[in-house]
């Protein structure tokens, strides 16, 4: 017999010594061309050893392959902490992250699809309009026209005419958008008064404030005239003049007119990262409504002219796309039969994996988590490429139980064609599947961060961890369910696929949202039910936040504590912010000092001058309750909880937003932990935290579940109750079956997805629907309840 040959034997990814975030000289082997799930309690270390330290150092040695020209125009990802990262292959990661929500971005324009349709209609489409760009909604048509002169030599010149054109399918009114936004004058200002007398409703322009200085002394408007006064000319200045430079008390400024200032200042900034009083302002002055001229198509009349049979381009897109591929499948046009063979596989592969009932003009925003990670996924599976790495973050989020079969057979299938598959997940229906499991924790956070379990799934089982302690948990159906105290009705809802859906939905309980994915559960909740005051809606989109953002910053929490400081030591309170009069001088209150070295990585060194405590040290001699500003932010969640309740430091406004901390279960987070290093699952439960605090009587949340182990899901589940026993209404989307045995009410939309879906097809109890096993929710309930 021979011997294996040497290259035979790295079948190995060896990690050891492994220190980013959390983990704790982590040392790990992980066979290759297997599928290895990463599993324990959000804030273990999943990510870190996964995405920052394994995908991350397989990034980085690919980018050093190219020239120091290319570099120079890459990101400098800095080498993870650790010391041997061996037997690493091409890592291609599918995160979580959400598409960019940039109104021009679509399903089509995200994958190929859009791109390869528009040149099969500047191929075949009747009547023939121009190139591909023609049918393109991010292309403007231009023209333009001129001369240049030619240098003959021996004094003469010759002066030749140019011209040139392009034709694009942009809609010139909406540009491309869809939609067109309306700004409500009466929300702006109050046009019975004059300058004089302050007549703004738009926060921060304040009688005295440089914004309203500009407008009033600017030259252009009587003071004492009241604006609804205004000459037509007038009117213009005010609410459209073109920016124009005036001098006010010596200082040159530039005015310009109310809206397009509202414009840049407001409505171009991402609605999520405005402060609340900011975004109720937007909500109350702008509305947005479908663009009259293209019918939210984003299309030229010529684009949709352009015919392919009866079908023009805007229809292709709005098709479900399993639709769209029988279509593209009944063209049998041999000229262009390689790009119709490259469409339908395109197509195909959104069908496979579960996403056949959207439409390629879906905006890319309004997709889920899941959804997003799950288009990212169709540019591999008919990838030629073997021995790669793919790094996956929680596939089965946004998944029914249904659909995750589908997806388990999928990462099979590339772990069948030879390639490594690492998986964080939380599921047990995909750690099934697993040929190798790793388990990190015991806790989260500083508790975390050390492998506590590696080999099979049997041996998980038998082990002593939380995970394996956990995997075979059950929640039980009630024995009895709590009676609603009044319904919210829905009558005829036909947004997106709902067909005029009657329904009422209880108050006063723990009422599920169920159905599969793209059934229409979004739909309902988000698009359908009456917002009055009152209704908190929690949502998926991601928190955004530098690296000097905190769960104290992001919660409200370092305000009343300022404040406090301030009071205890009779100083200014910008002297305890990290972003203002208090930072350090040296790294401006980051904490840490970066060198930027070109091509090569940047270096992020801890301040010598603060010792990473971002304040200056003239800051750190004030105390409160015997602890300067940086200790207070170093503490834990559990240990502020503590702090701010009694005694010097007593601070209520302080102590409610800890506790409300300590109940989403993040007790173990720092209050100056960045925000840029914490989980998915960290990050919703901290948005969870701070809408607590809302003043609502009617919670609206969208899969709380989502990057939560299930420890921490029966913790989660606590809450709800909690909740709900405090007065509250609490309606939840969500597909995992723990949280619909604890419901009081479960809807069931279905049967399937896209226009198979959209109908109720079960209201009731979760011990009804396990017994009918009338739905798939009800045949996966009565499975999981029945152990």
């Amino acid at each position: 017999m021979t011997a294996p040959h040497v290259a035979d034997s790295h079948d190995l990814i060896r990690v050891h010594g492994a220190r980013e975030n959390n983990l704790k000289d982590v040392s790990i082997e992980i066979p290759k061309r297997r599928l290895t799930v990463f599993t324990g309690v959000s804030g273990s270390g999943k990510s870190s050893l996964v995405f920052d330290t394994i995908a991350a150092e397989s990034q980085r040695l690919i980018n050093e392959t190219y020239s120091a020209f290319l570099q120079g125009f890459m990101p400098n990802l800095a080498r993870p902490e650790v010391d041997v990262l061996d037997g690493l292959t091409t890592a291609i990661t599918v995160d979580q992250q959400r598409m960019g929500s940039d109104p021009r971005s679509t399903v089509g324009t995200a994958t190929d699809a859009n791109a390869m349709l528009r040149i099969l209609f500047s191929r075949l489409g009747k009547p023939h309009i121009g190139p591909p760009g023609a049918y393109s909604f991010n292309v403007a048509s231009v023209s333009a026209s001129g001369g240049f002169t030619v240098d003959r030599g021996a004094d003469k010149t010759k002066t030749e005419k140019v011209s040139f054109s392009r034709t694009g399918g942009m809609c010139t009114h909406c540009e491309g958008r869809g939609s067109v936004s309306d700004i409500d004058l009466t929300q702006l200002f109050d046009d019975s008064k004059s300058l004089s007398e302050d007549p703004f409703t738009i926060p921060t322009y304040t009688g005295d404030g440089w914004v309203v200085r500009v407008i009033t002394e600017s030259g252009f408007f009587d003071k004492e005239k009241p604006i609804r006064e205004y000459s037509k000319k007038e009117r213009h200045d005010f609410l459209y003049r073109e920016p124009t430079k005036v001098k006010i008390n010596g200082i040159n400024l530039t005015y310009e007119g109310l809206i397009p200032k509202i414009q840049k200042t407001f409505l171009a900034k991402d609605r999520e990262s405005m402060q609340p009083h900011i975004r109720a302002f937007v909500d109350r002055a702008v509305t947005f409504a479908e663009c009259p001229e293209c019918d939210g198509t984003r299309l030229s009349v010529p684009a949709r002219s352009s015919k392919i049979g009866e079908v023009n381009i805007a229809d292709a897109c709005k098709m479900e796309i399993r639709d769209l591929a029988e279509w593209v499948r009944g063209i049998a046009e041999p000229s262009v039969a390689p790009l119709l063979a490259k469409l339908q596989h395109s197509l195909d592969s959104f069908v496979e994996i579960g996403l056949g009932y959207l439409s390629l003009d879906r905006a890319s925003g309004t997709l889920s988590g899941g959804e997003a990670q799950r288009i990212k996924m169709i540019r591999h599976l008919g990838s030629s490429l073997t021995d790669v790495t793919y790094v996956f973050d929680e596939p089965t989020i946004g998944l029914h139980p249904h659909d995750i079969q589908r997806m388990n057979n999928l990462l099979l299938r590339l772990r069948d064609k030879g390639n490594t598959v690492l998986v964080v997940e939380h599921k047990p229906e995909t750690i099934a599947i697993a040929d190798h499991v790793v388990d990190l924790g015991p806790g989260a956070g500083t508790a975390g961060g050390t492998v506590c379990f590696e080999g099979t799934l049997e041996g998980l089982r038998r082990s002593d961890t939380v995970t394996g302690r956990h995997l075979g948990d059950r929640a039980a159906l009630k024995e009895s369910v709590r009676k609603p105290t009044g319904t919210l009705a829905i009558r005829g809802a036909t947004a997106n696929n709902l067909q005029n859906v009657d329904v009422d939905i209880p108050l006063g309980v723990l009422c599920v949202v169920t159905g599969v994915a793209g059934s229409g559960k979004s739909s309902l909740v988000h698009g359908s039910i009456p917002a009055p005051e009152g209704v908190v809606s929690v949502d998926q989109t991601a928190i955004r936040g530098s690296r000097r953002s905190n769960p104290a910053t992001y919660t409200g929490l370092l305000d009343p504590v300022r404040k406090a400081f301030a009071k205890a030591n009779g100083v200014k309170p910008a002297l305890f912010s990290a972003n203002s009069e208090g930072a350090c001088p040296t790294c401006n209150g980051a904490g840490v000092i970066y060198t930027d070295l070109a091509i090569m990585q940047s270096v992020a060194t801890t301040c010598e001058e603060c010792e990473g405590k971002r304040f200056d040290a003239s800051v750190l001699e004030y105390h409160l309750g015997g602890r300067d500003i940086s200790e207070v932010l170093a503490m834990s969640v559990t240990e502020a909880e503590e702090f701010f309740r009694a005694g010097e430091a007593r601070i209520p406004a302080a102590h409610k937003i800890v506790e409300r901390m300590a109940d989403v279960g993040l007790g173990y987070l720092t209050l100056g932990q960045p925000l840029t290093t914490l989980s998915g699952g960290e990050r919703q439960r901290l948005k969870l935290a701070v809408h607590m605090g809302d003043k609502g009587g009617v919670y609206v949340l969208d899969e709380p579940t989502t990057g939560l182990h299930l420890a921490d899901v029966e913790q989660l589940l606590g809450l709800l109750d909690r909740l709900v026993d405090s007065g509250k209404s609490v309606i939840v989307i969500e597909h995992h079956q723990a949280v619909m045995a604890h419901a009081d009410w479960i809807i069931d939309l279905g049967p399937g997805a896209g226009h198979d879906g959209g109908r109720i097809v079960f209201e009731g109890t979760p011990a009804d629907l396990a017994a009918e096993r009338s739905t798939l929710t009800g045949e996966h309930l009565a499975a999981y309840v029945a152990g």
